[in-house]
C-alpha cells in the first residue's frame, strides 16, 4: 500500500476535455510501471481559471497535460519555458520540480516525429500541410528536422498564409503556401500532415492517387476520416491522431515520473481498448 509519500497525481486541463484519452494512456503507464501511488484525472480548466488552479496545486503534483485552450495562455505562469515549446509558442506539458518551480515543454513536436520514424519515415525531401492551427505550427517543428525541402501550407485566408509563413522563417523552414481550394494537389507529396477539424478534408477524399505517399491525420475521433480511408484504400500507410497521442503522451510520462522507458505498446493498447469502446 503506497504511503502518502508514494501518493502522486497529474491531470489534462483543458476546456472542452472530456473527450481526452489522457487520463487512459497515463493510467495505463502508470499500471505498468508499478507506480502505484501515481493518479491522472482530467479537469475543465478554461483561461481564466487556469491562474487559481495552478495556485491551489500542493506538493503531491507532479505535472499537467494541457489541451487548447491553455497551451499558449500557460506560458506567463511559468518559470521556465524549453525550447521546444518556446518555437512554436505552445506548451502542452508542465513539470513541478521538487523546489516548486513550474517548467514547460511541447511533447508534440517530438511526439509527431516519433511516431513518423517508427514507421520508417526519418527524412523526406517535401511535404505538405493542410491547415493553418496551432497544431499546423507543431507539424511545421516536427518537419523541420526531418523535411530536406520545402513544406507547403494549403490555408484558407492569405492571413493564415502569412503566418504560416512567418512559423517557416522562426522554424528555419521553407513554407510555400497555396489555396484550400487546391488541397488535393498535397497529395503529390511523399508525406501529408493533415490538422484540420473533422470533417474539413472529407471533399478531398476522392482525389488520392493511386499510389500515395504517407498521410497524418491528426484526429483520432471521429476515425478513420475519410481521407484516411480513402488513403488506406489506395495503399498509401496512414498515421491517426492516436499515433500522436500516445507518442507525445509517452515523453509526457518520462519526464513526469523520471521513469524511462516509457511503456509504449501498453499505452496504445489501452487506448485503441478506449476508442473501440467509444464506437460500440
Amino acid at each position: 500500500m503506497p504511503t502518502s509519500a508514494d501518493r502522486r497525481r497529474a491531470a489534462v486541463l483543458g476546456s472542452p476535455v472530456a473527450h481526452s484519452l489522457s487520463p487512459v494512456l497515463h493510467n495505463a503507464a502508470y499500471a505498468a510501471l508499478g507506480l502505484d501511488g501515481w493518479t491522472y484525472g482530467r479537469f475543465e480548466v478554461d483561461e481564466e481559471a487556469l491562474p487559481g488552479f495552478l495556485a491551489g496545486l500542493d506538493a503531491s503534483w507532479a505535472g499537467l497535460s494541457l489541451t487548447m485552450p491553455l497551451k499558449r495562455a500557460v506560458i506567463a505562469l511559468l518559470d521556465e519555458v524549453s525550447p521546444t515549446a518556446a518555437a512554436v509558442e505552445a506548451v502542452n506539458t508542465v513539470v513541478f520540480t521538487d523546489d516548486g518551480r513550474r517548467i514547460g515543454d511541447n511533447t508534440d513536436i517530438p511526439g509527431m516525429a516519433a511516431a513518423l520514424a517508427e514507421r520508417g519515415v526519418d527524412t523526406v525531401h517535401s511535404a505538405a500541410v493542410l491547415g493553418a492551427g496551432a497544431t499546423a505550427s507543431s507539424a511545421l517543428a516536427a518537419l523541420s528536422r526531418m523535411c530536406t525541402g520545402p513544406v507547403t501550407a494549403y490555408v484558407r485566408s492569405a492571413a493564415r498564409a502569412e503566418e504560416m509563413r512567418g512559423w517557416g522563417e522562426r522554424l528555419g523552414i521553407e513554407v510555400l503556401t497555396a489555396d484550400w481550394a487546391d488541397a488535393a494537389r498535397a497529395f503529390e507529396e511523399p508525406l501529408v500532415v493533415a490538422t484540420t477539424p473533422a470533417g474539413a478534408t472529407d471533399a478531398f477524399a476522392a482525389a488520392v492517387p493511386p499510389a500515395p505517399g504517407t498521410l497524418f491525420d491528426v484526429l483520432y475521433e471521429p476515425w478513420p476520416t475519410a481521407l484516411a480511408s480513402a488513403w488506406a484504400a489506395r495503399g498509401g500507410p496512414v498515421l491517426g491522431g492516436l499515433d500522436l497521442l500516445v507518442h507525445q503522451a509517452v515523453l509526457q510520462v518520462e519526464q513526469m515520473t523520471g521513469r524511462t522507458p516509457a511503456p509504449l505498446a501498453a499505452m496504445r493498447e489501452a487506448g485503441e481498448r478506449a476508442l473501440a469502446a467509444r464506437r460500440g
